[in-house]
């Protein structure tokens, strides 16, 4: 009996250890290392969730000039294929505004990238960085995006 468990224990083994690991018929390894891919096809990546900061800034003109700096700072990221997704979030119970997912080595390096946005460095918005593992191919959405959006955000 001893024998017939080690025997099968061996063969699920033999059988689970060895279950996808064939190479995609499609797989392209200069794309896959020009994006930074993992053998999954995946990488890291910085999660930022955008929330409500501790500072409420009344005069509209300075909040306005806050927030230019806060859409230029994204499309120079974006351009540098630093920031990958940016986004705002509907109004919610939680104070969330809005999401980057940013192509960095690490978090301080994230954390510098997000203290050049003037609504988060002065205290509009804070952001929590979390580790994401997604796909490698995300950074290729934006060349299509380019090409369906109409209007820019000024």
């Amino acid at each position: 009996m001893k024998q017939t468990c080690l025997l099968l224990l061996v063969k699920i083994f033999l059988v689970t250890s060895s279950f996808g690991q064939e190479i995609s018929p499609g797989y392209d390894s200069t794309l896959a290392n020009n994006l930074g891919a993992d053998e999954y096809g995946m990488k890291k990546y910085i999660f930022v969730i955008l929330k409500t900061g501790p500072v409420n800034v009344e005069d509209t003109a300075w909040r306005n000039q806050l927030f230019r700096g806060h859409f230029e700072n994204i499309n120079n990221l974006s351009s540098q294929g630093k920031l990958i997704v940016a986004g705002p979030l509907e109004k919610n119970d939680r104070s969330y505004r809005g999401i980057f997912i940013l192509n960095a080595k690490d978090i301080e390096e994230a954390q510098n990238m997000l203290q050049k946005d003037p609504v988060i460095r002065e205290g509009l918005m804070d952001a929590e960085l979390y580790w994401w593992y997604g796909s490698a191919a995300l950074s290729t959405y934006l060349d299509v995006h380019k090409r369906i959006q109409k209007t820019t955000i000024q």
